[in-house]
């Protein structure tokens, strides 16, 4: 706006109205005084505080950044007598700035709507009556109601009441979810539609909420490689560009006739185009735009730096339990003999029933009814082997092969993958009458073997499966899921073995676990991948890049993001080192002007900024 008014009002006419005709005989001092006052005012408007900034770093010794090269540019036209351009060039130069901010701005506002999740306050139920206090306040075991349209304060136990929590905040999914008494609840939350009564079960300096947050706000301190690269460049490179146009100016004052004004103003020129902001502020910019994409989906990255080397991951090691399948046992084929599969169920389901092992309560869930315990008599837990059981006062033996060989039964293994419990009644003369066996397995997750073809789509070259499960179930599980190398019977320390073999320094490999189990596999991964992360402490210590729910799916989703942020950090490296050797050339042989330099510095600035905005609108896959 500036500008314009100042090309529709020439300032030559100005001073022709105050002044007169330079002819006239009006003193020439006092006609160069008024026109360096005119072009001045609005040189000091609009950058004031870039020659503040300038000239106090300049006190402090680190001075050689771009308010520098825009301080000596502008005040060099000055001296030269090319006011005009010296008031643009400043002119311009805060016009990028201003693209910046609002570009930093918009990217803030991923980080600023996760830092809203925090609740201010929590109402804590003490002595009968409602106490309102800081979250910080509240000790383990104490019960918080949550009204209708408040935020979670502290992770907990549902206590009382029903209802829907909006988990968007934390997993990034939209839909919400039904909680009921006994259910996890994790602060952050926002309760939908009826009041609850939480149990407490953390601080709330270890409640999810505050871990995301410090998180979050760490973020931003773990440069790549490529702002590394950035900030060590601008540190040689102003240096050097001054002194260059230092020395065209010299050259051109020496060997052209340009004069002493047209050889500094030749000089200028260079120092404007090669203000190196554009890659200084765009490179940052895209970082910041791809984490905070990620985050509003669920995906936390914990720097620039490891979003980087997710880009260039070729190899994903996945654990299978609680990873590609639910962590859940539950009953996956009834092979009964002599009996009915509801008999054998039922006999199975009453000796488990005292049990809180996974395996049991596969068992009696799938049994589905009521447990009746007037018919359950002695109950002896037999290690290593199974149970020993009175029902309706027979006795009965429930457990693996081992047991079935000790009791003289007649079993067989089943052909079925997965975790076998036989059952057999007790005879007469030591022997046992074999009843069936029951196959075990754990969940397969609804999305895995699509977020597998999603993972090969994205053109990840290599997908391996690692379980301590045995060899049956392993090739159950990765044929399942498409996947074609796996290695199965693992102990935690084999994992680690068997990682190791596969960071031979060709791949850049990334392993994914849930993160409670894993945490020595994450840390020796290129990239750490958390699974289901929600609550879980392990993985936000050991895991890199943290999914905060239990979507697979969420992997390839993760690579791509990290893909197009550096594809745009590129893009607008190549862009502004292209532009800016084109122009300081054009400028150094005497074909670009200020005009050009300035488009050179501000107008790359303003078309990078642009670019890196894209980062932060990333589309879904799915």
């Amino acid at each position: 706006m500036l500008l314009i008014v100042l090309k529709l009002l020439p300032l030559s006419a100005i001073l022709e109205s105050v002044f007169g005709d330079a002819e006239d005989g009006t003193p020439f001092v006092l006609r160069k005084i008024a026109t360096i006052v005119l072009y001045l005012i609005p040189y000091l408007v609009v950058g004031y505080d870039v020659v503040i900034k300038a000239l106090k770093k300049i006190g402090t010794g680190d001075f050689l950044d771009e308010e520098f090269l825009m301080m000596i540019a502008t005040i060099g036209a000055f001296a030269i007598g090319d006011y005009p351009e010296a008031t643009a060039v400043m002119l311009f130069y805060q016009v990028g700035e201003l693209f910046q901010s609002i570009a930093v701005g918009k990217s803030r506002k991923s980080i600023a709507d996760m830092m809203d999740i925090c609740p201010d306050t929590a109402i804590v139920l003490r002595d009968g009556s409602e106490e309102e206090v800081d979250p910080s306040e509240v000790s383990v075991g104490e019960i918080v109601l949550v009204k209708p349209g408040e935020k979670v304060p502290i992770d907990g136990l549902i206590l009382d009441g029903t209802s829907s929590l909006n988990t968007a905040a934390l997993t990034g999914e939209s839909l919400p979810v039904e909680v009921t008494p006994g259910s996890p609840v994790y602060s952050g939350s926002i309760n939908l539609t009826s009041a609850i009564k939480v149990t407490t079960t953390t601080e709330y300096e270890n409640s999810t909420v505050a871990r995301i947050l410090e998180l979050v706000e760490n973020s931003t301190d773990k440069k790549s490689r490529s702002e590394k690269f950035i900030t060590r460049f601008a540190r040689f490179y102003t240096p050097i560009v001054v002194l260059l146009a230092v020395l065209i100016s010299i050259f051109c004052a020496i060997f052209t006739d340009l004069g002493i004004s047209g050889s500094i103003y030749r000089g200028l020129i260079f120092l404007v185009v090669s203000c190196p902001c554009a890659l200084v502020v765009s490179v940052p910019l895209s970082f910041f735009g791809g984490i905070g994409a990620a985050s509003r989906r669920g995906i936390l990255v914990k720097g620039s730096n490891f979003l980087e080397e997710l880009s260039k991951i070729d190899t994903v090691v996945l654990d299978k339990t609680g990873t590609l399948t639910e962590g859940a046992f539950a009953v996956d084929a009834v092979h009964p003999n002599q009996v009915d599969a509801d008999k054998l169920i039922d006999i199975a389901a009453l000796a488990e029933s005292r049990s809180h092992h996974p395996v049991a309560e596969s068992i009696v869930n799938a049994h589905g009814k009521d447990i009746n315990s007037s018919r359950l008599g002695d109950v002896e837990e037999l290690p290593g082997r199974g149970i020993r059981a009175i029902i309706d006062e027979k006795e009965y033996f429930v457990g693996n092969g081992k047991l079935m060989e000790e009791v003289k039964a007649d079993f067989h293994e089943c052909h079925l993958p997965g975790t076998v419990v036989h059952v057999a009644m007790a005879e007469a003369e030591g022997s046992s009458e074999y009843l069936g066996h029951i196959v075990i397995n754990d969940v397969l997750k609804k999305d895995s073997p699509d977020a597998i073809a999603d993972m090969l789509r994205a053109g990840i070259s290599d997908i391996v499966m690692l379980t301590g499960d045995n060899e049956k179930v392993a090739s159950k599980v990765a044929g399942e899921v498409g996947i074609d190398k796996y290695y199965a019977g693992l102990l935690p320390g084999d994992k680690v073995d068997k990682l190791e073999s596969l960071l031979d320094g060709t791949r850049k490999v990334a392993f994914v676990g849930d993160g409670i189990n894993d945490a020595p596999v994450l840390t020796r991964a290129d990239v750490g991948i958390a699974m289901g992360a929600l609550g879980s402490a392990a993985a936000i210590e050991a895991a890199d890049v943290v999914l905060m729910d239990d979507r697979l799916s969420k992997i390839p989703e993760a690579i791509r993001i990290s893909r197009k942020t550096m594809r745009i950090v590129k893009e607008n490296i190549a862009f502004s080192l292209f532009v800016k050797i084109a122009i300081m050339f054009l400028g150094a042989i005497g074909l670009a002007d200020m005009k050009l330099a300035v488009f050179g510095d501000v107008g790359v600035l303003v078309l990078a900024i642009l670019n890196s905005i894209r980062a932060m609108r990333i589309p879904k896959t799915r």
